[in-house]
């Protein structure tokens, strides 16, 4: 699986489908996360808050667009734990009988404009990206930041020509971090985590578009105690302390 991270020390570390424990002795228990890529710095530091107040359980994720995962899902992928940058993915595996319980909202995302640093292209605003020679990326429908970024497009009247659409945010991210691109529509926590790799541009028409990213737990896991105390993590005090540190907004 793409994008497969483990978490060592307080979380020991295992593979998504097979496990390989932080030392040696027998296999701790452990609880599989499938998480929106934007969600992987935040998430990363949850699981090693759940490692201290869980000792011995063990946390892998699979971090990747919500639409993959969702997909994945369905074919029969396993996992104990969804976490979904939009809700409709969420409603995809909601109709296909894979809850456990109704999904909880737990954060909020908005788009912006990421360019290389100093934003040498000056694009000062989303139809800015239309501009010819400009080489943007965007992310590919109907992976959450995607199909805010066609929403967003469709409210400011412009007409985007991406020289690629990327199955995730960090992908676009990583494009423009790397000159292969000289913009990219991404969440506002990506362009945070980037730092000084990028320069944000706040656009008024990402507020048409407001991402709410839901979390639950999985129909049949085996692991159900571990992974509802995964998600109360996430959505209580210390979860909503460090998703608001990361740039994210509340539900």
């Amino acid at each position: 699986m793409r994008r497969c991270r483990a978490v060592c020390g307080a979380v020991a570390a295992m593979l998504v489908g097979g496990l390989t424990a932080c030392g040696s002795g027998p296999a701790a228990p452990s609880i599989t996360v499938f998480a929106a890529a934007s969600l992987e710095p935040v998430f990363t530091e949850i699981a090693t808050r759940f490692g201290d107040e869980h000792p011995g359980v063990t946390v892998a994720f699979n971090f990747a667009g919500s639409s993959d995962l969702a997909t994945q899902l369905v074919q029969g992928a396993r996992a104990d734990v969804f976490a979904s940058a939009n809700t409709a993915q969420m409603d995809n595996i909601a109709q296909a009988g894979l809850l456990d319980g109704a999904a909880v909202p737990f954060a909020t995302n908005t788009l912006v404009i990421v360019t290389a640093p100093g934003n040498p292209h000056a694009v000062g605003s989303l139809a800015d990206l239309a501009a010819p020679g400009l080489s943007v990326v965007v992310c590919q429908v109907p992976v959450p930041c995607g199909a805010a970024t066609r929403t967003v497009a469709e409210v400011a009247g412009v007409a985007l020509h991406p020289v690629s659409e990327e199955p995730s945010v960090t992908d676009v991210l990583n494009k423009v971090t790397t000159g292969q691109a000289d913009a990219g529509v991404v969440y506002r926590t990506e362009a945070q985590h980037a730092g000084d790799k990028v320069s944000a541009v706040e656009f008024p028409e990402a507020a048409r578009a407001v991402n709410t990213y839901p979390i639950a737990v999985l129909r049949d896991t085996p692991h159900a105690g571990q992974a509802r105390a995964f998600v109360d993590l996430v959505t209580g005090d210390t979860g909503r302390t460090i998703l608001r540190a990361a740039g994210f907004g509340k539900p």
